[in-house]
């Protein structure tokens, strides 16, 4: 079978997503296909590798754990039965505070702060889908950063909406109340995309 053997109209659950063995890496958003963008710029790795090892350091000894692409996210709706499942994301960096949630295909529930690195191709999806199915599901904290031209926008949910951050750039730092004691400086980040 190959993608292009799928009915691009229909909605398919995790469970359809296991059977499927293409080489094109996809997401489900509501049941929707989406394909994830090509391999990402030496920027965008660049970027991600920084903020990993800045939230990998912070919470070595600490209850939360973080992943990065590839690691499925299922966000649940009305149980956790892949065939219930309609929305399979791959973030590029997710930070889960709950190890419950943690199970050996992934994150079956919403972690605590997932962050999306812009590229070519793909804001909208990030822009919007997401944006969308990470605020149902109840994720504290979205952070989206745009390499290219050095941004930084923290979502915080409050009373079940996303509300913004200003947006961050060279001079500013992120912290977060999730994480006490995270400070992530943004020169250096942006620094580190700029290879």
């Amino acid at each position: 079978m190959q993608l292009s053997d799928l009915d691009l109209t229909k909605t398919y659950t995790y469970a359809d997503y296991l059977k499927w063995t293409f080489d094109e890496r996809l997401e489900l958003i509501k049941g929707k296909i989406f394909k994830m963008s090509p391999a990402p710029s030496s920027g965008h790795q660049s970027i991600s590798a920084a903020v990993f090892s800045e939230l990998y350091n912070h919470l070595k000894g600490k209850p939360c754990k973080v992943f990065f692409a590839p690691f499925d996210v299922r966000l649940t709706r009305r149980s956790i039965d892949d065939k219930d499942i309609i929305t399979v994301v791959q973030p590029d960096i997710c930070v889960i505070c709950d190890l419950k949630k943690i199970d050996t295909k992934g994150c079956i529930g919403s972690p605590d702060i997932v962050v999306e690195i812009l590229s070519p191709g793909n804001n909208k999806k990030e822009l919007q889908n997401k944006f969308e199915v990470y605020q149902e599901a109840g994720v504290k904290e979205y952070w989206i950063i745009h390499p290219v031209e050095n941004t930084f926008l923290q979502y915080t949910l409050i009373d079940g909406y996303f509300r913004p951050s200003i947006l961050l750039t060279f001079g500013d730092e992120v912290t977060t109340p999730i994480l006490p004691g995270f400070v992530m400086n943004l020169d250096e980040l942006f620094a580190e995309g700029n290879v």
